[in-house]
């Protein structure tokens, strides 16, 4: 594989290649065109050769499924540079960092956070317990009944 030579052009190539040989004699088997395939490739392509020489079976893999697959990877690597270059042309903001003049100052601001934090959640409490309060009236209290056995008559024998 050249440098910045893409799949499509490096399969050509091989397939040109492997064609004149084959015209002259030279017979080859799966396994070995494929390891052919992933040796020749360069140094940017080395993670996704172990990825495909660990997890496929070279004998039963095609030579042009695996161009397929090395073709999706290369798609995949420019769809990844391009939006990596699309974010860089991204303006950034700086903010700029205010320091504390002392620590009373740092002290208050902290018990404000704190008090405003305690009305949220005491404003929260008065709200949920608003809602049990407006159920009760609707749906009344059923717990003020208690049970009488003298109120119940037996089924059976009428007692």
């Amino acid at each position: 594989m050249l440098k910045g030579e893409s799949i499509a052009e490096v399969q050509k190539r091989f397939t040109h290649i492997i064609n004149h040989l084959m015209s002259l004699g030279k017979t080859f088997e799966k396994k070995e065109l494929n390891i052919q395939i992933l040796k020749c490739l360069d140094r940017s392509w080395q993670p996704k050769v172990t990825t495909i020489s660990e997890s496929k079976d070279l004998t039963s893999l095609t030579t042009a499924s695996l161009f397929e697959k090395l073709r999706e990877h290369e798609l995949e690597i420019n769809r990844l540079n391009v939006q990596e270059s699309e974010g860089k042309h991204v303006r950034k903001i700086a903010l700029k960092a205010a320091k504390h003049k002392n620590k009373q100052d740092s002290s208050d601001e902290s018990e404000e956070e704190n008090l405003s934090l305690l009305s949220k959640k005491f404003s929260k409490f008065l709200k949920r317990n608003r809602k049990k309060e407006s159920n009760k009236e609707r749906y009344g209290n059923k717990k003020t009944i208690d049970f009488n056995s003298n109120n119940y008559t037996c089924f059976g024998c009428g007692e």
